[in-house]
């Protein structure tokens, strides 16, 4: 079961009217999706993803916490995803140039690697 992902537009959106005039000064969007081959080269059929909520919850906190971050969200499928089917949605605005970066690049791999247990079907 695929579930419908967030629009990153209204995501966006969002996190600008809720910050106002002062809002952060860049925001950074990751939107990651099933690969058809592996790094190995392997022709991916599908993925099976399972997601701990519990943890999310906790790395999203964690990525907030950093300084000059004033916007975290994300969203993880979960269930049987085919190819091209979106696996996680990320959003993250700061004031911090480099903590927006550091901040998106460390929320991803924890998700990838923390939060989600996926194992891969192939043709």
């Amino acid at each position: 079961m695929c579930s419908t992902p967030p629009s990153l537009d209204a995501w966006l959106a969002e996190v600008k009217a809720e910050a106002g005039a002062g809002g952060a000064g860049m925001y950074l969007l990751h939107n990651g999706v099933v690969r058809d081959y592996t790094r190995a080269g392997q022709s991916v059929a599908g993925m099976a993803l399972s997601l701990d909520r519990v943890r999310l919850e906790e790395v999203l906190a964690a990525a907030h916490a950093m300084p000059g971050i004033t916007s975290v969200r994300a969203w993880v499928n979960e269930g049987e995803l085919a190819v091209g089917d979106d696996i996680m949605r990320v959003l993250v605005g700061g004031n911090i140039r480099e903590n927006v970066f550091a901040a998106l690049k460390e929320l991803v791999r924890m998700i990838k690697t923390e939060v989600v247990t996926e194992a891969e079907s192939f043709t």
